[in-house]
């Protein structure tokens, strides 16, 4: 195999595989980055058995050659190591060329290394996917999904499933649901196309995260397809694979409730710095509490006792309050997470009673649903 490429596309593609590389794995062979070399261009993989991220490198792109080819092949070289090397290469020119028993020659410049590579033969095969469960999210989209669901998963293995976020495909779109069962959080969205069969799986927390990393802040499509071990994000250069969590999601829907006893509604960006504040003195071994009361006039007061540091009170006003009056305790950062997934809009905050579940929307989009169980603090 014998090649030559742009240094700063190699890393760009080493920067996307690199995120699924391990060094915990049990695989030896998954320390390594798999590089296959073709007439049509170059492709990166990398993985962890749980995510694979394969990105792909065209040989020319807008009429720039990226990369010449003068002799195929494949090889698996320590991605750690691979990707420092490249990383310090003194010119943007870079020739690969492997020798026998998998001799590995890196030029560029005046420098030249030599890494020993392994048989890219021993390096795991792709899952295979079907094309019955696929559906299509422009990438902007994709990234929102993911962070105003993903901070929700549960950080305890205890029950691995919850660490999990929830994607379910029925005939009115998609529903993704986490929760880490203090907190729950919903995101609805209507599909164009919906696939010929429905769906329903848990993406872990972590590869969703991993995910967002790579995707762009624009409207590209990014194609997805679910089977019952994978699901696969592809875009026009990229594959990302996860596997899929097992064991049964609760049913979180009974957790909504369907009547309300109080509801508020208020600009979002002054409640969350109003919380932001009162955390500050919010007693940490009490899970970082702070105390909402409605008050008369349209106003709330937001409060936070600590007996070693002292208090806190800040009334706010509010769009509108309805309903009984109520003193209600939760996690500042619980109630700050949600409010920064619905992004600083109009909320309308409904409440049941002070030891009932919340709920948290944006006034303008009921796409995105926020829950939050109340902290009893008597």
């Amino acid at each position: 195999m014998k090649f030559d490429i742009m240094r700063d596309r190699l890393l760009d593609g080493l920067n996307d595989v690199m995120k699924a590389v391990s060094s915990k794995t049990t695989i030896p062979i998954l320390t390594g980055i798999k590089i296959d070399v073709s007439t049509d261009g170059m492709t990166l993989t990398g993985s962890d058995a749980d995510i694979t991220i394969q990105t792909s490198i065209p040989v020319e792109e807008n009429g720039e050659q990226l990369i010449h080819v003068t002799e195929p092949g494949s090889i698996v070289l320590q991605a750690k190591m691979f990707n420092e090397i490249v990383r310090k290469l003194p010119t943007n020119d870079v020739e690969i060329e492997v020798a026998d028993h998998f001799q590995t020659r890196i030029r560029s410049g005046k420098s030249d290394f030599h890494l020993i590579g392994l048989d890219a033969a021993e390096y795991p095969m792709l899952p295979e996917i079907s094309p019955d469960r696929q559906i299509t999210l422009p990438a902007d989209l994709l990234k929102s999904v993911i962070r105003e669901t993903v901070f929700a998963v549960s950080t305890s293995e205890s029950r691995p499933v919850l660490t999990g976020v929830k994607w379910q495909i029925k005939e009115d779109g998609l529903v993704c649901v986490a929760t880490d069962s203090h907190r729950l959080a919903r995101r609805k969205v209507t599909l164009e196309h919906l696939p010929t069969e429905e769906a329903n799986v848990v993406i872990p927390g972590k590869s969703l995260t991993e995910l967002s990393k790579i995707l762009s802040d624009s409207t590209t499509p990014v194609d997805i397809f679910m089977t019952n071990q994978q699901v696969l994000f592809k875009t026009s250069d990229v594959l990302f694979f996860s596997r899929l969590l097992e064991g049964n999601y609760p049913d979180t829907s009974r957790l909504i409730p369907e009547e309300y006893n109080t509801t508020v509604t208020i600009n979002g960006k002054s409640l969350l710095q109003a919380i932001d504040r009162a955390s500050l003195l919010a007693r940490e071994d009490r899970n970082n509490v702070v105390r909402f009361s409605t008050l008369t006039d349209n106003n709330i007061e937001i409060s936070s006792n600590s007996p070693e540091i002292g208090k806190v009170e800040e009334e706010i006003q509010v769009e509108s309050l309805e309903g009984e009056e109520l003193r209600i305790s939760f996690s500042a950062k619980y109630m700050m997470d949600a409010l920064k997934a619905i992004d600083g809009q109009e909320v309308v905050i409904q409440f049941t009673g002070a030891m009932r579940p919340f709920i948290i929307r944006s006034v303008h989009d009921d796409a995105i649903l926020q829950l939050i169980l109340p902290v009893r603090t008597y």
